[in-house]
C-alpha cells in the first residue's frame, strides 16, 4: 500500500511527459491522481494501528543494496503518518488551485506530481540512504519549480541559492549517515536497526560530531537562524504553490529528520546538545518574528513566519533532551506539540502562501503599500487570509493553538526559562493584524481597485486547508490518537 502511495504520483508525471497529453487533461489527471492518492493515505489512517515499540506499520521491505547493508525499506508510525497525510492534501490541493494556469501546464503537473512522490518517499523511508535519495531529489523538483515557473527578474538566482545551500546541507547530512553506518555493530543504513543499535553511544565526542553534521544539514532545510537566508528569496521568487509545497511539505523534512533519525538514535549526543538546540530555536522563533514584523512585501512576511515557526518545532524537541529534569510527561507533551505543530504550519502556512499568490495574480504586486481597502471588492479573500492570520499566530479553536499549547505547555514546564519564546506569539499577531490592516482596511485605493475576489477553485483550494486546520483545532483527538503513542516512545528512547 505505501509504494502505491509513494510511486503512484511518479507514474502519472511519467505519463505526462508525452506530448500528445493535452493541457486540459494534464490539469485534471493532477488532481485526479492527487486526490486518489489522499484516498489511499485515509484507507492507511483508517486501518492504523500503532506498532510495537521500535517497528513501523504497514512496513514494506526489500534487498536494494545489500553490499553497504542498504534495503528499500518503508513504513510509518504516529511521527510520519500525519506528515503523509498532510503532504497530500497540500499537493491536492495545490493542483487545485493550478487548474487554471496557463505557463505550461502539462510540464507543471508532471514537476509537481514528481514531487510529491519523492515527498512521500521521505516520510515513509526506514533506510538512510533511501531517506537521502528523496531529500536530495525533492532539493532537485523544487528547483526547477522556482527557477521555471518563478516570477521577476531574480527567480533563477534564488533557485540556484536554495539548491546549493540545501544541497550542501544534505552532503552534511551525508557525511552523518555515513558515521552512524561506521559506527553501528552490524554495518547497516537501516533506521530501526541502528536505533535499537545506539551507534556511539558512550563516545561523546564522535558522536557529537556525528549529530553536529546530521543537525547542519536538517537545520539547512527547517530552516533555522544562521541557516535560513535561503528561505526568503525562495519564497518571493517562488509560484503560490511552489511556495505553498515548500513551506508547507519541504521545510517538514528538516524538523521530520530530527525526531526519525536524531534522536532515537544519538540519544546521548542528543541530550548532551539539548540547550544548544534550545537556544538556537528560541533564537529563531523570536528573529524570524521580528524580522517579519520589519517586511514591506506580503509574501516576505509569510515567508519569515516560517523561521518563527519551526523555531517552536526545534524549541520543543530540544526540550526533549532535558531527560534529568524528571519532567518526561513535560518532554513526551513537547514532542507530541513539535509533531502537531509541523502539520498544522503545513496546512495554515500553505493555505496564506496561495491567498496571497492571488495578489500578484491580480495586481502584480506583494507590495503592502501597493494596496488598501481590500476587503470591499474581495470579501471572500479578506475572510479567509484572516482566518489564516489568526490560526497562524494560534488562536484557539485552531491547530495553531493545540499546538503551540502543548509546545509551551511541555517547554515551560520542563524548563522555565523557554518562557521567553512566548513573545513571537505577540510579534506574530502585531505583524498579521497591521498587514490586515494595511491591506484590507480603510479606502480602497493602488492596487485594490477593481481587485476580482477568489474564484472557486483559489476557495475551495486555501479553504479547505484552513478548515482543516479548524477541524484539528475543534477536534484534536483526530490526530493526537495517532501522534502520542509515537511521541511517548521517543520520549523513552531519548531517555536511553
Amino acid at each position: 500500500m505505501l509504494s502505491a502511495i509513494v510511486f503512484l504520483p511518479l507514474a502519472a508525471a511519467l505519463l505526462l511527459t508525452v506530448p500528445a497529453v493535452s493541457d486540459r487533461v494534464a490539469r485534471w489527471a493532477w488532481v485526479a491522481v492527487a486526490a486518489a492518492d489522499l484516498g489511499l493515505v485515509a484507507v492507511v489512517w483508517a486501518n492504523f494501528e500503532e506498532p510495537p515499540e521500535g517497528r513501523l506499520a504497514f512496513e514494506e521491505r526489500l534487498e536494494w543494496i545489500p553490499g553497504v547493508g542498504a534495503s528499500y525499506h518503508i513504513g510509518v508510525d504516529g511521527l510520519s503518518l500525519p506528515l503523509v497525510a498532510m503532504t497530500t492534501i497540500v499537493f491536492l490541493a495545490c493542483a487545485i488551485y493550478a487548474l487554471r494556469d496557463e505557463d505550461r501546464p502539462r510540464i507543471q503537473a508532471a514537476l509537481f506530481l514528481f514531487l510529491q512522490s519523492v515527498s512521500l518517499g521521505v516520510f515513509v523511508a526506514a533506510d538512510l540512504i533511501l531517506f537521502f535519495v528523496f531529500f536530495d531529489l525533492s532539493i532537485v523538483g523544487m528547483y526547477f519549480v522556482i527557477a521555471g515557473w518563478g516570477h521577476g527578474a531574480t527567480a533563477g538566482r534564488s533557485a540556484l541559492k536554495f539548491f546549493l545551500y540545501t544541497f550542501l546541507g544534505s552532503l552534511a547530512l551525508l557525511l552523518g549517515f555515513i558515521g552512524l553506518y561506521v559506527s553501528a555493530d552490524t554495518p547497516t543504513f537501516d533506521m530501526v536497526e541502528l536505533a535499537e543499535m545506539l551507534p556511539l553511544q558512550g563516545e561523546p565526542v564522535a558522536g557529537g560530531a556525528v549529530l553536529a553534521a546530521i543537525l547542519i544539514g536538517l537545520a539547512v532545510k527547517t530552516p533555522t537562524v544562521p541557516f535560513h537566508t535561503w528561505l526568503p528569496p525562495a519564497h518571493t521568487d517562488a509560484p503560490a504553490i511552489g511556495s505553498a509545497v515548500l513551506a508547507g511539505v519541504l521545510l517538514k523534512m528538516g524538523t521530520y529528520g530530527f525526531v526519525r533519525i536524531a534522536m532515537p538514535m544519538l540519544p546521548e549526543a542528543w541530550r548532551a546538545w539539548a540547550w544548544p538546540i534550545i537556544i538556537v530555536g528560541v533564537i529563531s522563533v523570536l528573529y524570524g518574528a521580528l524580522v517579519a514584523l520589519a517586511q514591506q512585501n506580503l509574501k516576505r512576511m509569510v515567508a519569515y513566519t516560517s523561521v518563527n515557526h519551526m523555531g517552536y518545532v526545534v524549541l520543543a524537541v530540544g526540550v526533549a533532551g532535558l531527560v534529568n529534569s524528571g519532567t518526561e510527561d513535560a518532554r513526551r507533551l513537547a514532542i507530541v506539540g513539535a509533531e502537531t505543530q509541523m502539520v498544522s504550519h503545513g496546512l495554515i502556512t500553505a493555505a496564506l502562501f496561495l491567498l496571497v499568490g492571488v495578489l500578484r495574480d491580480r495586481a502584480g504586486s506583494y507590495d503592502l503599500s501597493g494596496y488598501g481597502g481590500l476587503a470591499a471588492p474581495a470579501p471572500r479573500l479578506t475572510t479567509l487570509f484572516a482566518i489564516g492570520a489568526f490560526a497562524s499566530l494560534g488562536l484557539p479553536a485552531f491547530s495553531g493553538f493545540i499546538a503551540e499549547f502543548q509546545i509551551f505547555a511541555g517547554a515551560i514546564g520542563t524548563a522555565p526559562v523557554t518562557a521567553v519564546a512566548l513573545l513571537g506569539i505577540l510579534l506574530t499577531a502585531a505583524m498579521f493584524l497591521l498587514a490586515l490592516q494595511r491591506i484590507f482596511a480603510g479606502k480602497t485605493r493602488g492596487g485594490s481597485i477593481g481587485f476580482r475576489d477568489l474564484s472557486a477553485h483559489e476557495l475551495w483550494s486555501a479553504g479547505s486547508l484552513l478548515a482543516l486546520s479548524l477541524l484539528i483545532g475543534v477536534l484534536p483527538r483526530v490526530i493526537l490518537d495517532v501522534i502520542e503513542p509515537a511521541a511517548a516512545t521517543l520520549a523513552e528512547l531519548v531517555g536511553r
